[in-house]
């Protein structure tokens, strides 16, 4: 299996998938999703600035912060008019706000989804735009997520450090559904939200962000993209990912477990449904539930409706990805980096170093 180089000449959309292959040259609209992330709103913001290619708008949503948000984002619209600002009066939740953007807000057909406390390293537009502009059937383009979990506390301080995707390619292409599940199989797919730009309407064929999906609503529309459309990919880590104990996701899976069930649940639900019967054998052969470790295997037990979903594949990287996260919650910071770097979680340094990102 090869992914479709970029300098192949461009694969109809019928190879790709049930996509017709958009006339528009891609738009980008970046939403900001904030609730109180003052702090961290001027570097997430200067990121996207600073970059070469430029989005069409930046549209930062409030959601009822009681922080400084809005004057620091005032601050920045003053400067750049691309920035707009949408306020909420009540909170009404991360999920909710970006299907909002999604359906009623975004004047872009194409859609970055980034979170106020993250941040985009250079190169991230302007190289994933190109290979949207190649491949306009792809659902998305995505690029190595470079994540670092934030210790506990005001110091900032960097605890582990690593890349994810990185054994997706190694050159820029256009992955087709069929090299998505392939690669799948093999446990080298991993899509970050905060390192892809969407196709609109491939997100809203998904389904968009479902509210019963909680934390996993993300997960779930751009993995149904993906394997319905295909996804561009770009080898650099491009965005990086702070991750906070006090996350949504983070709280979401360790202090409510009884939503967490349900919420898987609901995910095998929703891939029975007739709607997504186009891509739930490539999914449910491809292990690509893996991801949700022991919680995802006990709900698959629970039922034998759900056993369907038990397959080779899946119990073959499943089991060690449960053993994986638990020992990095005990290994000493330095040993589970030597691990990640050892295991192949880190990118190679880029040829020319002027053009990359350090890693």
């Amino acid at each position: 299996m090869r992914p479709t180089d970029t300098k192949d000449p461009q694969m109809p959309a019928a190879e790709a998938g049930s996509a017709v292959a958009s006339p528009k040259s891609p738009t980008v609209s970046v939403v900001v999703p904030n609730f109180n992330h003052a702090k961290y709103l001027p570097r997430s913001l200067t990121a996207i600035l600073g970059q070469s290619v430029q989005p069409l708008e930046i549209i930062i949503i409030d959601d009822a912060s009681t922080d400084n948000s809005v004057q620091v984002a005032e601050e920045f619209a003053q400067r750049n008019p691309i920035i707009r600002i949408e306020r909420n009066e009540k909170n009404q939740g991360v999920v909710v706000n970006m299907d909002r953007a999604l359906r009623e807000l975004i004047s872009g057909n194409y859609v970055l989804f980034a979170a106020a406390d993250d941040e985009l390293l250079p190169g991230f537009l302007e190289k994933s735009v190109a290979l949207l502009r190649q491949y306009p059937q792809a659902a998305l383009s995505c690029t190595i997520g470079d994540w670092h979990e934030v210790e506990p506390g005001d110091s900032g301080k960097t605890r582990l450090s690593w890349h994810v995707g990185v054994g997706m390619g190694t050159e820029p292409c256009f992955l087709t559904p069929e090299q998505i599940a392939e690669l799948e199989r093999q446990g080298r797919v991993f899509i970050a939200s905060h390192s892809a730009i969407f196709r609109k309407e491939a997100l809203l064929n998904a389904g968009g962000f479902k509210p019963e999906l909680r934390w996993h609503c993300d997960w779930f529309a751009f993995t149904v993209a993906s394997f319905r459309y295909g996804v561009c990919f770009v080898p650099e880590p491009l965005s990086r990912q702070y991750i906070y104990a006090t996350s949504y996701s983070a709280e979401g899976r360790k202090k409510k477990k009884r939503e967490h069930r349900e919420v898987l649940q609901r995910i095998l639900d929703l891939l029975m449904a007739p709607e997504y019967g186009d891509v739930e054998p490539m999914i449910r052969e491809s292990g690509a539930l893996f991801h949700f470790g022991g919680p995802m295997l006990r709900v698959m037990m629970s039922k034998p409706a759900y056993r369907r979903f038990l397959t080779p594949a899946f119990l073959r990287k499943n089991l060690p990805h449960i053993v994986k996260l638990h020992a990095k919650r005990f290994m000493p910071t330095f040993l589970a980096n030597w691990y990640f770097h050892l295991a192949g979680y880190r990118a190679p340094a880029p040829k020319n170093p002027e053009l990359g990102v350090k890693p």
